[in-house]
């Protein structure tokens, strides 16, 4: 009888999206011989898994959870072959299921559900991303998704008073601030997010399109191009949208401190958005 590797299983799970023990027995029961391995497969009811697996996946939808403490956040990515799936109830079902999983374990192993959900719906179905977080001292996780579940947002804001995470003006900087990310797409939180190698390609292009500027000159027009270039990319440099950029995020969120008497952070954020 031929010795079932590890890596052997792995690999047949890759070519079938089948699950790890479902593989494993295959294996065993066709001592080795992945083309029968697969053959058996299809049929214990895989097939449809297998069929599917090698179809574009580019549609789908966002989906997140978040706990009842608001310390834990998962944002996962599920995509689809089609909009018309992406729209099912069952497949938004197993997308949230998703999420909620993961947000309680991790490590869960959720490929058995996978291809449920591949051999109900007919498509190839696959979770392309997700992130959990979990806060380490004061402040929350909060998400937004976009209607349709095209785009979700997963931000974590610090504060620095526990009591202050319960108030109505925290909770309202929460909402602003996903709303905010899901509007205006920045790159980073912050200047120092953003690829250093990049931002000297831009102040080079400056220079080039300036060049005969005289060198005072070039270096302020320099400084005021990028400083245009943080503002579109940077979460903390942002307009504000909802005060029509009259203001930065920045100082939003320092006047949404100053009203219940604390200092507010955002520490991290993440934007998922279908096909992207």
């Amino acid at each position: 009888m031929a010795t079932i590797t590890a890596s052997a299983v792995g690999e047949l799970r890759r070519m079938t999206g089948a699950g790890m023990m479902d593989c494993k027995k295959a294996l065993t029961e066709s001592d080795g011989d992945v083309d029968a391995a697969i053959e058996i497969l299809r049929k214990k009811g895989e097939a449809k898994a297998v069929k599917k697996g090698a179809r574009e996946a580019n549609e789908g939808v966002i989906a997140q959870h978040i706990a009842a403490d608001s310390k834990t956040g998962v944002l996962v990515k599920v995509n689809c072959e089609t909009d018309f799936v992406g729209k099912n109830d069952d497949f938004k079902a197993y997308c949230d299921g998703v999420a909620a999983a993961l947000a309680d374990n991790p490590e869960a192993d959720l490929e058995a559900e996978r291809v449920a959900a591949v051999q109900k719906l007919g498509e190839n179905i696959k979770v392309a991303g997700h992130e959990r977080w979990t806060v380490e001292g004061s402040g929350a996780v909060a998400s937004y998704i976009h209607t349709g579940g095209k785009v979700g947002v997963l931000v974590e804001v610090g504060a620095g008073k526990d009591d202050s995470t319960g108030t109505e003006g925290f909770k309202q900087l929460l909402r602003d601030i996903t709303l905010q990310i899901a509007a205006a797409n920045p790159q980073s939180l912050n200047r120092d997010g953003l690829n250093q190698d990049e931002l000297e390609k831009e102040k080079e292009i400056i220079r080039e399109q300036m060049k005969d500027k005289p060198a005072k000159a070039l270096e302020g027009i320099i400084r005021g191009k990028m400083e245009k270039h943080f503002q579109t990319h940077c979460l903390v440099d942002q307009g504000f949208v909802k005060q029509n950029g009259e203001i930065s995020v920045k100082q939003h969120v320092a006047n949404m401190g100053k009203e219940v008497g604390d200092e507010f952070t955002i520490r991290r954020f993440l934007r998922y958005q279908v096909g992207a």
